[in-house]
């Protein structure tokens, strides 16, 4: 995981890379106030690729206000559907509006999930605890043909939890050993379900790009030191799409009810999704569905016209402007935090 990551003790063990890791709950309070999101130097070009465009072609509003560089870019990553859940994935930047606090704001850096865009980091949260143990093959099975079907990310970050949580950073070249890691998994112990999504944060708050995270458990959390409170602030501050999958079918009803709106409000609160299939052997094509997701995001740049160091929620409405925009669901995170000048 990332070096710089905040409130956790970290020590490599002597035959992998990987790190084992335990949170500190008072990283909460540490995690910055706001998500200053970048797109790297992709951000740069496309921005200024997208402003010369907009002069010729009208795709975007111009604005006399001065592009001042892609660290002020706030980055939101969007999904659009129609009827029966089917991607739209043709937009382009003059299709979307995206409101801040109300007021408009102009769009300087846009991608699809079809063009090339910011590096796309993904993080991928396992349930090993001990109620895996009769379907902990097929969840393996399926998180490594997941894996597969990710040749473009720059990197993914895995971490299995159980009573503790465990992480690692692989780019592509280290594929094979994170797939050896993942068949050498055993169930048992009990689930630290907001450690492991608290750490995941932690690590990505410090890359740069478009960041997904794509969750796997089939109870609740019965270990965490991190409580729902602050895992919630953490999300909404981040600038990751959270995907969670519940296999629930094993848990009593009234236990079903909770972790489905628990996991529901987790994804729902980053722009993300929730899916819950009726057994592990379905696990795969969730997966497959996870996927079809991430290949429909847009990425969407914009410089907050409120350069008000307050440390402030700021409320982002992405909209659609096409006639059709009524027949159209978008999924976006729902704000951010602004920076603080303290």
């Amino acid at each position: 995981m990332h070096d710089a990551a905040r409130g956790m003790n970290v020590h490599l063990s002597s035959t992998d890379t990987q790190q084992r890791l335990r949170p500190d709950p008072r990283r909460g309070r540490s995690i910055r106030a706001a998500i200053r999101a970048v797109f790297n130097l992709f951000a740069i070009a496309a921005a200024m690729a997208v402003l010369i465009a907009a002069a010729s072609a009208q795709q975007l509003r111009t604005d006399t206000t001065p592009f001042r560089g892609s660290t002020d870019l706030v980055t939101v990553g969007v999904t659009v559907a129609a009827k029966q859940h089917q991607f739209v994935t043709d937009l382009t930047a003059s299709d979307f509006a995206v409101y801040e606090d109300g007021k408009l704001q102009q769009i300087f850096a846009f991608a699809s999930g079809a063009t090339v865009g910011p590096p796309l980091h993904v993080g991928v949260l396992l349930d090993v605890s001990g109620s895996q143990l009769a379907d902990l093959e097929f969840t393996q099975n399926a998180v490594i043909k997941f894996l597969k079907a990710l040749p473009d990310a720059a990197d993914v970050a895995f971490i299995d939890f159980a009573t503790e949580v465990r992480g690692g950073h692989y780019t592509p070249s280290d594929f094979p050993r994170l797939f050896k890691r993942v068949r050498d998994l055993r169930a048992s112990g009990e689930t630290a379900l907001f450690d492991a999504i608290g750490m995941y944060l932690d690590g990505a708050a410090g890359q740069d790009g478009r960041k997904v995270m794509v969750l796997y458990t089939d109870g609740a959390d019965t270990a965490s030191s991190l409580s729902l409170r602050t895992l919630m602030r953490m999300l909404k501050a981040s600038d990751v799409t959270v995907y969670t999958i519940g296999a629930l079918d094993n848990q009593p009803q009234s236990t079903q009810t909770m972790l489905r709106a628990l996991l529901g409000d987790i994804a729902a609160s980053t722009g993300g999704a929730a899916f819950f299939p009726s057994s592990a052997k379905q696990l795969t094509k969730i997966y497959d569905q996870v996927l079809g997701e991430v290949r429909a995001q847009y990425t969407i740049g914009y410089v907050s016209t409120n350069e008000v160091a307050d440390g402030g929620w700021r409320k982002v409405d992405v909209r659609i402007t096409r006639a059709d925009a009524r027949r159209l669901d978008v999924r976006a995170r729902k704000g951010y935090y602004a920076p603080s000048a303290h």
